[in-house]
């Protein structure tokens, strides 16, 4: 009994070792990564513009972006040329129109200078503007007439008759940067979605049926 006793004793002994190394030797558990924090998503942006619309008969004041004359008869009838806002239009005090907008004009008249002091003259009127994808529709008419030669052709009559004839007003010219007031003419909504343009749907081609 002594002698089993004690070899139970050593084979315990001996098998402490083994069991340590084999605990030593596992692999370390992997930290456990901490959850990654999804941001929330960020409300869409919406257009500053004031829930009230822009009012037909709402002042708008432009400037002429380009210059039209009669100079060397240039000018032409039904003409289009080119304006920009020359101050924002406010609604509610929020901004729906701002300073730089393009808008449009026509020529509605054109006489140019002529003889007998005759003097040239322009007439016009607004057309529409463009601001956020829309185009917005205005009423106004301008004009600008030469400077006549009258006194010339008086003194030309005195001296000669003949001579007379051939005395000239000046040019009519819009000038760049020269300002023009003017009105929305219709009820703007600029809350409004602007439809987009639909495309055209695809037409199969026919195959004729076989003879």
């Amino acid at each position: 009994m002594k002698k089993l006793a004690l070899a139970l004793l050593c084979s315990a002994i001996v098998s402490i070792p083994a069991t340590a190394q084999v605990q030593d030797s596992a692999p370390a558990a992997a930290p456990i990564a901490a959850p990654v924090a999804v941001p929330a998503a960020m409300p869409a942006a919406t257009p500053a513009f004031s829930a009230s619309p822009i009012r037909a008969g709402t002042p708008i004041a432009l400037k002429m972006s380009e210059e039209v004359t009669t100079r060397n008869k240039v000018a032409k009838i039904g003409q289009r040329f080119q304006l920009e806002v020359l101050q924002p239009v406010l609604v509610n005090g929020v901004e729906v129109i701002p300073v730089g907008t393009p808008a449009w004009g026509e020529l509605t008249s054109v006489r140019n200078k002529g003889m007998w002091g005759k003097s040239g003259k322009l007439e016009a009127k607004l057309l529409f503007a463009r601001t956020n994808g829309r185009q917005v529709r205005l009423s106004g008419s301008f004009d600008d007439k030469g400077t006549t030669g009258t006194a010339g052709v008086i003194g030309a009559i005195v001296m000669a008759p003949i001579v007379s004839f051939f005395v000239t007003g000046t040019s009519a010219t819009l000038s760049m940067g020269m300002p023009v007031n003017g009105f929305i003419d219709e009820d703007v909504d600029m809350n409004a979605p602007v439809a987009a343009p639909v495309a055209p749907s695809a037409v199969e081609p026919t195959v004729p049926a076989a003879g």
